[in-house]
């Protein structure tokens, strides 16, 4: 009895030792396991201290810990800082912050990857979709009003009869869906109250026009689309909050409208840009990003604007490359958008291509400087073997580059058919080759047969040198190699500099 009672005291203090903050346990790697034997549903977010992604997430992600507590869930959440627990997060090969991860059932192998948004409705939905039922079942009005009351957006199926084809279909879209509550009903004082005579699908929402009924075959791909096409606002705002729902989302092309929310005829703007909208819901994402916000720089810099430049409106498709597109005139009217919106679903737009102009002495230096408008010149002249570094001004790793990369210009500044060069690939863009990190090292070497070697060697001095005299043999691999690629959401997710491998440490890449 004593040991019985002793090795009971010893699990209380064990799980006494996992602290909270704000209702979020505090975990590390001594506590791990532990936790997940007292809580086996945990979602765990991995952060850095110095992360301002991180830091705009800690009042939500309470927030969620905090109502799912008090409604007496048995999903808790977690944190760790992975700058304190290296081995933590190798282990579950965190790359940028914060890395979110949903450990169901005690399980420690394959996490599920958090993708809903950062505001704690968010994260409780999704959390509930992950651990209840797909589908819930409402018994009387209060707990619809309930419902619909505490969910951005909610699904409700109303069937009289839960076996019928368009009820299993509704079942079948629900368990698809994670980021949006689902429930189904029968009962004649709900189907009274929101107006609905017969079976049918309404998407309630706060936003918009409210609500939306279904109207086609229920079958579960069409349900999908409809609350695909629903789901989001006409035009939803870039934020830190949003940003997952937007990359994170099956649409993936997307318009942008750059203007400061300060501008006089921003209402104006705005209801043009909508008024576009409705005719491409479900099909191109329509955001709006406040020019003015210091965190969005990086984005306008990414489309070579400049605040001084909007308002401006630019297009983007996130397939396997991302293509940016310009409209030829600068006119924000609902009339012009949907023109614009019309020439890029039939095909009919070019890629639009950022360009600096050539600067006089681009050539007048040890590092040739190439832009856009140079690049195919030099980078493929037949005679020539060019080694490029691709670099952002902002940087941290190309800053610590360029030492080096002067060095060894100066060392082939004579050669006759070795070019050592730059390009800002903030401003610069180039068809035939895609930069998805910084610096990327390309060696073009000479011929008629446009080779592009990526560079994965050491950067030092005598790497770079040796790569160079085996004509790209020596630390090169066909281009297309990268395993350092970042997809647009690393726009949002990763802080300069600071994006780690799998050991835990600097990759030597900047996201894009």
């Amino acid at each position: 009895m004593l040991k019985l009672l002793l090795i009971c005291t010893l699990a209380v203090a064990s799980r006494a030792e996992i602290a909270e903050e704000d209702d979020v346990l505090v975990l590390k790697k001594s506590n791990f396991d532990e936790a997940l034997k007292a809580h086996p549903n945990i979602l765990v977010e991995f952060y850095a201290p110095w992360c301002g992604h991180c830091k705009a997430l800690v009042p939500e992600y309470a927030k969620a810990a905090g109502i799912l507590k008090a409604e007496g869930s048995a999903v808790r959440l977690g944190k760790v800082d992975a700058t304190e627990e290296t081995e933590l997060a190798q282990e579950y090969g965190v790359r940028g912050y914060p890395t979110i991860k949903f450990f169901k059932g005690g399980e420690k192998e394959s996490p599920k990857e958090y993708s809903a948004g950062r505001q704690a409705d968010d994260i409780v939905a999704w959390l509930k979709k992950r651990t209840g039922p797909a589908v819930a079942t409402l018994a009387g009005v209060t707990e619809a009003e309930s419902l619909i009351a505490d969910s951005e957006v909610a699904v409700i199926g109303f069937f009289k009869d839960a076996e019928s084809d368009g009820a299993k279909a509704f079942e079948k879209a629900a368990e698809a869906t994670d980021d949006v509550p689902f429930a189904m009903t029968a009962s004649d004082d709900i189907f009274a109250k929101y107006e609905v005579v017969k079976d049918s699908v309404v998407l309630f929402k706060k936003f918009d026009e409210g609500r939306n009924t279904f109207d086609g075959e229920l079958t579960k791909e069409d349900l999908l689309a409809f609350v695909k096409a629903n789901q989001l606002p006409l035009v939803i705002e870039f934020t830190e909050q949003t940003a997952p729902k937007i990359f994170g989302g099956e649409i993936k092309s997307h318009i942008l409208m750059f203007l400061p929310k300060t501008a006089k005829d921003f209402d104006d703007k705005m209801d043009q840009f909508k008024k576009a909208a409705e005719g491409f819901k479900g099909k191109i994402l329509f955001i709006f990003i406040d020019s003015d916000v210091d965190d969005n720089q990086r984005i306008l810099e990414f489309f070579g604007l400049k605040k001084e430049e909007c308002p401006a409106i630019r297009l983007i498709t996130l397939e396997d490359e991302m293509t940016k597109y310009k409209p030829e005139n600068d006119a924000i009217t609902a009339e012009s958008i949907i023109g614009f919106c019309k020439l890029f679903a039939e095909g009919k737009l070019k890629p639009h291509l950022m360009s600096q102009d050539i600067p006089e002495d681009w050539d007048k230096t040890p590092v040739k400087i190439l832009v856009g408008k140079n690049f195919e010149e030099i980078a493929f002249h037949p005679s020539k073997n060019v080694f490029v570094e691709f670099y952002a001004p902002w940087c941290g790793h190309c800053k610590q580059l360029t030492p080096i990369w002067e060095k060894l210009g100066e060392k082939y500044k004579d050669s006759a058919d070795i070019v050592v060069a730059k390009m800002d690939s903030t401003a610069n863009e180039i068809e035939t080759v895609k930069v998805h990190s910084f610096p990327t090292l390309k060696f073009f070497p000479a011929g008629d047969e446009r080779k592009v070697i990526d560079y994965n060697g050491e950067r030092t001095l005598e790497g770079f040198s040796k790569f160079l005299e085996s004509g790209g043999k020596d630390g090169g691999a066909p281009a297309g190699d990268d395993d350092d690629d970042m997809d647009a959401e690393d726009l949002d997710d990763v802080d300069e500099g600071q994006d780690i491998d799998s050991d835990g440490e600097d990759d030597g890449h900047d996201e894009l």
